[in-house]
């Protein structure tokens, strides 16, 4: 069976094309720039890479020109050898506690959640519509990146504010990135010959989350009501004092939002170091002497082991920490320091190993909590989601 996973933001729209239950990739390729005149196409498939640019106006064309470009590079023949459509949603509130097979009440549903994720959703939204109706026989499935964290117990999930705004507003901790702690935890599990593993996932991006795995279960992680709670990002502050929005829009004349944009699109990495959100600009100018690139390296390292730390004592006690995503499987000083950081729970590095690429153990055979290297594929997870309603 043939099915597309799909990644709809505000300007791109990207996909796979899978054979399932294979998991074999069959053709991937994005859709950049999307309402502007150089939008930029690219496929690929078979070891070739195919780019164009031209006027792509809105996620209608857009998905035309994927459907219309897999025919034509002959990848597929005709729209009927296409079984499924998965997409990938940010925020399903407490609405959605399983991926959901759409029709147009679970469209409204999500768009009730727009709140909730204003970035994410209405995005996401717009790539459903774009593909039901370029593909309106074929079972679309919407998966949700806060379903796997919907098995965290109350007081992993509550924040102590007054209990009417979780009541009126679903004010809580919801988490994200959660279709790739799904993935690389179930991955550690096998790894492990252990399907009751205590695992923490630590998903190391331009976005970073943890997740604490209990025995297969999110137990705790630590993005919240948005992906800007927890810890320090590519260009997210993570945690600050509530207190510091307040602050800093009466000392420059701003309002709370503009400030809370700053937050988002102006912190982390970026925000600390003054000059780049990318992990290896941080790590090479830190390694070069660079004094505020090694404050918002080890601010961000520090934060990590904090929360390893406490889901270690949450979980009572651990089996594995494992890397993912851009900076995680890629960045073998990062990974290094997080593990230095804590080495207290009986993990040593094999600095040997970590210089390597791919999916591996980094930790020496005498560590009591082993390190495990295990690159995230959540269009996979995406695909596997569809085949349970086909």
């Amino acid at each position: 069976m043939k099915i597309i996973a799909v990644n709809a933001g505000s300007s791109s729209l990207k996909f796979q094309l899978l054979d399932m239950p294979e998991e074999r990739l069959i053709a991937q390729g994005l859709v950049e720039r999307i309402g502007f005149d150089e939008a930029v196409f690219t496929i690929k498939f078979n070891g070739d890479k195919i780019s164009s640019t031209q006027p792509v106006r809105n996620h209608k064309k857009a998905v035309e020109l994927v459907v219309e470009g897999l025919i034509k590079q002959g990848i597929i023949s005709t729209l009927e050898e296409i079984d499924g459509v998965g997409h990938r949603v940010v925020q399903g509130g407490e609405l959605f506690k399983d991926s959901a097979l759409i029709d147009d009440e679970v469209i409204e549903k999500i768009a009730s959640l727009n709140d909730l994720a204003p970035l994410h959703n209405p995005a996401n939204i717009t790539g459903i519509v774009a593909f039901r109706k370029a593909l309106p026989d074929v079972p679309q499935v919407a998966v949700f990146d806060t379903t796997f964290h919907q098995t965290m117990k109350e007081e992993a999930f509550l924040y102590s504010t007054p209990y009417e705004w979780y009541e009126k507003y679903g004010v809580r901790k919801y988490g994200f990135h959660g279709t790739s702690h799904q993935y690389v935890s179930e991955r550690a599990a096998v790894l492990l010959d252990n399907p009751k593993a205590k695992v923490i996932v630590c998903h190391l991006g331009n976005g970073v989350s943890l997740c604490a795995v209990d025995g297969g279960k999110s137990v705790d992680t630590s993005m919240g009501l948005t992906p800007l709670e927890g810890i320090p990002m590519g260009t997210r502050s993570g945690n600050v004092d509530p207190s510091v929005l307040a602050l800093v829009a009466k000392k420059e004349n701003r309002t709370m939002h503009e400030v809370l944009e700053d937050l988002n699109k102006r912190s982390g990495y970026l925000g600390v170091s003054g000059f780049s959100n990318d992990s290896r600009d941080i790590v090479n100018a830190m390694n070069e002497g660079g004094e505020r690139a090694g404050f918002a390296h080890r601010i961000q390292v520090k934060r990590i082991a904090d929360y390893i730390g406490s889901y270690y004592v949450y979980m009572g006690g651990l089996d594995a920490i494992c890397f993912t995503a851009g900076i995680g499987e890629n960045a073998p000083q990062v990974r290094e320091s997080i593990l230095e950081a804590v080495k207290v729970l009986g993990v040593r590095i094999d600095h040997e190993a970590n210089a390597k690429n791919g999916e591996h153990v980094i930790s020496t055979k005498d560590s009591t909590v082993k390190a495990i290297v295990i690159p995230t594929n959540e269009e996979v997870m995406i695909a596997r989601e569809v085949m349970r309603f086909e």
